[in-house]
């Protein structure tokens, strides 16, 4: 089950995804599928079928935003959240090799299209929640368990 978590910089983006979809995207594709069924015989009208697809694509998406965007819980920096791991924290962390990675912990619906941030549901963060530079963290994943030692933890303010 996913947190219903959410930094602000998320929702204003799911929001303008919403905006852009029902502004935009929408009312060029229902143009698109009336001009393809206008040509006549819809059953080997590939641009009907297609814009048809894509139409009922946008549909799901827009359901979906308007559904998580009300459930979901916007959580702002706060200064208690200094030194410790929590939700929104940009993690540095490195490895026993001297590997280090820097990622920051947010809410599932933010993960996509951001190599850079990971869900606070995955189980690294879950390992990382609460801990202070220079804890070591046991990392279980199915591949095995790794170490990993915090090194900087910054917030957005």
């Amino acid at each position: 089950m996913k947190t219903l978590l959410i930094t602000r910089e998320g929702l204003e983006k799911l929001k303008a995804e919403l905006d852009h979809l029902w502004r935009v995207e929408r009312p060029e594709t229902t143009q698109k599928v009336a001009w393809a069924a206008s040509l006549g015989d819809r059953s080997e009208n590939a641009d009907y079928h297609y814009n048809k697809k894509r139409l009922r694509e946008i549909d799901r998406r827009l359901l979906y935003l308007r559904k998580c965007i009300d459930d979901l819980k916007v959580v702002d920096y706060s200064p208690f959240q200094e030194g410790k791991v929590l939700f929104g924290a940009w993690v540095e962390i490195e490895n026993q090799k001297g590997h280090r990675i820097r990622f920051r912990i947010v809410g599932y619906d933010e993960i996509f299209d951001t190599k850079d941030y990971i869900s606070m549901d995955s189980p690294m963060a879950q390992a990382l929640m609460n801990k202070e530079v220079g804890d070591e963290v046991v990392v279980k994943t199915a591949a095995g368990e790794f170490v990993w030692r915090v090194k900087k933890i910054e917030y957005v303010k």
